[in-house]
């Protein structure tokens, strides 16, 4: 696993960290995902998706359902990155974004984690 590259943005106080991941076997996301997880202990979300030749998948991280984790997913197939994780860490700043602007937000953060 390399981290490829990494992003924040903040709306509405709630700040979204993305991160860049090229991925070689599915067992290493969850390794990935723990290490985020001890890193950003207060987060509220931790949302992703990751795509193989052969395989793909996603989570909402009970964020509502599609607004997160499939939107991340579609950018990458869309883009046709194999061997791809995206992740999306979500502080909750207080204001509800509604799910339009919310998916936004997570595209926008996944977006800018991609290397250039």
């Amino acid at each position: 696993m390399q981290l490829l590259n990494t992003s924040e943005i903040e709306i509405k106080k709630s700040k979204f960290y993305g991160y860049c991941y090229l991925i070689e076997q599915k067992e290493e996301i969850k390794e990935i995902l723990t290490e985020l997880k001890k890193t950003h202990k207060k987060a509220s979300h931790i949302v992703y998706a990751y795509k193989f030749s052969t395989t793909a998948g996603k989570s909402d991280d009970k964020e509502p359902s599609g607004s997160a984790g499939l939107p991340l997913y579609h950018m990458l197939e869309k883009l046709n990155l194999n061997n791809t994780l995206i992740i999306v860490v979500r502080y909750f700043g207080g204001t509800k974004l509604g799910v339009g602007p919310l998916t936004r937000a997570y595209l926008e953060a996944g977006k800018k984690s991609l290397p250039n």
